[in-house]
């Protein structure tokens, strides 16, 4: 008899423990709990291996409790948390404790962890290793933050060389300082304030610079390489072509990119702000031509509060995006509309950044991986709204976007987490590579 079997629209699934033990069309076999979910899909749970949950520290900005709650709602049942904005950003041994102490006691999802590469943390990467990380992150422009200082080349070659000895990878923030600080500070010189001047500021040339060189530098080293949210065809087909050349290096990009574009930014105001930014609708539909080329995606969930969404100068707004609650329900309507499967969105929300990222037995519906699933009404047309959302600020550029589908019910290693109604509490556990 199995403790769990869920009968879904698409398949079914027997659970003992927390393991998956059996998938067939349909299981004639008895279960002490069983799940009527045939008006759903059953998928995996998403692996979103890009939040900044900020804790500690910054809980007014995210905590941990709430931003889990968030993905859980979502669909998501693992996430990994970068190594900044928490105070201390994860960069020593010791901030590494510090933070794994708070995700123990508030995670609702399983978890794992980046560690910060930036010049004063090189000799702490093999510590940090040691500790657990599942690999590091550096910015290769400004962070905004002080504490997070940027990876210059000669931080970034050393990193890499260090990161590869160890055997993790190194995900970097692609957009070249040089241009960015140049256009910024002209920009600003001259009084420019507006949205537009923002665009122009972070322009598509400065990512593929960085990218272009962040490749170079793995190929030198040996480094396994991530870009993350890219935001062009462009820098996608730069991965692409390294990874023909025999460089150990993937590419992700986010939801936001695939949904908003410029004139949206124009519309909804600061709280789109990210960066790199949001595209032309041009670039947003040559981005879903490349989607196949595409390894992960990732939602960048980087909030703030709403005092630090506001301001004149639009220079001068958090560059941060609360997305993680909308990721897969955004992503599957999306891809519907396009006629992407189903199958090929959830390689990229969730079996590819757990193989990419060492999560053993996570992001696949087989028999002996972990019962992460989450049950999904299709073709149920709703309106996002203040009162759906979990984050600690209420505020998201997807509130008043319509979607086709909709999370009824999350499950993590066999438990529910998510119900459509109610959550579960903490019981998230750490995962090493």
């Amino acid at each position: 008899m199995f403790d769990l079997l869920i009968r879904a629209k698409n398949l079914q699934i027997a659970v003992d423990g927390e393991k998956i033990v059996a998938i067939a069309e349909e299981i004639l076999e008895p279960s002490k709990t069983e799940f009527d979910a045939r008006d759903w899909v059953a998928l995996p749970g998403v692996v979103d291996a890009h939040v900044h949950f900020n804790e500690p520290g910054h809980e007014d900005w995210e905590g941990i409790y709430s931003g889990s709650s968030a993905l859980a709602v979502g669909g998501g049942t693992v996430f990994v948390d970068m190594p900044l904005n928490s105070i201390p950003v994860t960069t020593t041994a010791a901030a590494l404790q510090s933070k794994l102490r708070c995700l123990a006691a508030s995670s609702l999802t399983d978890y794992a962890v980046w560690g910060g590469l930036t010049p004063d943390s090189l000799p702490h990467l093999e510590a940090l290793a040691a500790g657990g990380v599942m690999g590091f992150k550096a910015f290769m422009s400004g962070s905004g933050l002080p504490e997070f200082d940027r990876a210059d080349e000669d931080t970034l070659l050393e990193g890499m060389r260090i990161a590869a000895r160890l055997g993790l990878p190194v995900a970097v923030h692609a957009e070249s300082e040089q241009m960015t600080n140049q256009l910024t500070s002209a920009a600003r010189a001259s009084g420019k304030t507006s949205v537009r001047d923002y665009l122009d500021s972070r322009p598509i040339a400065a990512e593929l610079k960085a990218i272009e060189s962040a490749i170079a530098m793995a190929a030198e080293t040996k480094c396994a390489l991530h870009i993350v949210h890219i935001s062009s065809a462009a820098g996608v087909e730069l991965v692409s072509a390294a990874k023909q050349n025999g460089v150990d290096v993937t590419a992700e990009t986010c939801p936001h990119y695939l949904w908003f574009n410029e004139t949206d930014l124009e519309d909804i105001g600061a709280i789109l702000k990210c960066a790199p930014p949001v595209r032309s609708q041009a670039e947003l539909e040559r981005l879903w031509a490349v989607l196949e080329q595409i390894d992960i995606l990732g939602s960048d969930h980087s909030p703030a509060p709403p005092s630090m969404k506001t301001a004149a100068d639009f220079f001068q707004i958090w560059g941060g995006i609360s997305g993680v609650q909308s990721t897969l329900e955004a992503m599957l309507t999306a891809a519907q509309t396009r006629g992407i499967t189903l199958e090929s969105v959830m390689q990229r929300l969730s079996t590819n950044p757990a193989q990419r990222f060492g999560l053993a037995n996570k992001g696949k519906l087989e028999v002996g991986f972990d019962a992460d699933v989450t049950l999904v009404e299709l073709n149920k047309p709703w309106t996002l709204e203040a009162k759906h959302l979990h984050y600690r600020h209420r505020q998201s550029p997807y509130l008043g976007q319509s979607f086709s589908a909709r999370v009824q019910r999350t499950l993590l290693r066999g438990k529910t987490i998510w119900d459509g109604h109610d959550l579960g509490i903490p019981n998230g556990k750490f995962l090493r590579p």
